[in-house]
């Protein structure tokens, strides 16, 4: 019997790119929706990738707790993968009550549903937001959490709260937060990849509208942080690699293998790349110049953070494996895709 994953918010970047890998792994999938920040776009290239033209498909807010439920009695859910929320930092700072409200709700829903109809795996898509401005680098998952620099951080930090005191109260249920570093990059099919709405707050999506001529000129936010270039430093992991750990997750919950019922891994390749050499590396990998100045600092950008990705890597049993020039080429073509080239 196939195993049933539900995917809250499975038609945007990460949610997408993970239902492939779900499918490609030999599970059932149920991607689930609100379509607030994305369209069917996605979704359409995931049933190409996949060549899957059934793939469940549910609109639905989560805020609905109604419709959850009601989700969960028709269908015979083993583990959910909770993607949906809205993540927009500069907005959750202008509208906090928007994102507490969607984001604790939706999460609160998904959890006492999934109680209350014996699915036990509950896997939450968490951020290195959490750890703000480390004292120390790599990021180990032992690091002390930072208190937030916006309230979408904070409801970052509130769901995995809520997340580990849930599965500590109700015996049957166990969960797995996964603190994603910076995903980028897009399939290799080029049939699906970030797509965000209006100006892009993401530094990759940004950079491949300015190369198609979308925007006029990329802007990096400083060159005077105390880094080898004077540009941030980052953890850019590939999203195909970073779809992949939640395939390796999903299985150590359903196979019994959890040490404890609620765990943590950072997601991360454990390279640092500053946004310069992000840049460079892109005009490189596509034989492109891109016009770029250099602005001041943006408020809120932590000046350096990577992951030490140890315990993924020999719990999990899962390592990122993309070249970053694969990366930036495979967020180029996606671009072209768009445009029709």
């Amino acid at each position: 019997m196939k195993k049933c994953v539900l995917v809250s918010g499975g038609a945007g970047f990460i949610g997408s790119h993970v239902t492939v890998e779900l499918i490609e792994a030999g599970y059932d999938v149920i991607v689930a929706d609100n379509m607030s920040n994305c369209d069917m776009t996605c979704f359409e290239g995931v049933k190409k990738i996949t060549g899957r033209d059934d793939i469940p498909f549910v609109e639905m807010d989560f805020c609905d707790a109604k419709t959850t439920e009601e989700l969960f009695s028709k269908n015979a859910i083993d583990a959910v993968i909770h993607f949906a929320g809205f993540k927009a930092v500069g907005e959750s700072v202008e509208e906090p009550l928007k994102y507490y409200k969607n984001n604790l709700e939706s999460f609160i829903n998904v959890i006492a549903s999934s109680k209350e109809h014996g699915c036990g795996n509950i896997l939450f898509s968490s951020s290195a937001t959490v750890y703000g401005e480390p004292k120390k680098l790599p990021v180990t998952e032992e690091a002390p959490r930072q208190p937030a620099t916006s309230p979408y951080g904070n409801t970052k930090q509130m769901c995995e709260d809520i997340l580990r005191d849930s599965v500590r109260a109700y015996s049957g249920l166990k969960g797995i937060a996964l603190r994603y570093f910076n995903p980028i990059g897009a399939h290799p099919s080029a049939l699906i990849g970030e797509l965000p709405r209006g100006v892009p707050n993401n530094l990759v999506p940004f950079l491949t509208q300015t190369a198609i001529g979308k925007r006029e000129c990329l802007s990096i936010f400083g060159d005077d942080y105390p880094t080898p270039d004077g540009t941030c430093q980052r953890d850019f992991i590939d999203i195909v690699d970073l779809a992949k750990a939640h395939v390796f997750a999903v299985r150590r919950m359903l196979e019994g293998q959890m040490k404890k019922v609620y765990e943590i891994f950072n997601i991360g390749t454990g390279t640092p790349l500053s946004v310069m050499q992000l840049v460079k590396g892109f005009e490189k990998a596509n034989g492109l110049k891109l016009n770029y100045k250099i602005g001041p600092r943006r408020d809120g950008d932590v000046t350096a953070i990577w992951a030490d990705p140890t315990l993924a890597n020999n719990e999990l049993g899962w390592k990122a494996e993309r070249k970053i020039e694969d990366t930036l080429a495979s967020a180029w073509a996606w671009e072209k895709h768009l445009a029709g080239e």
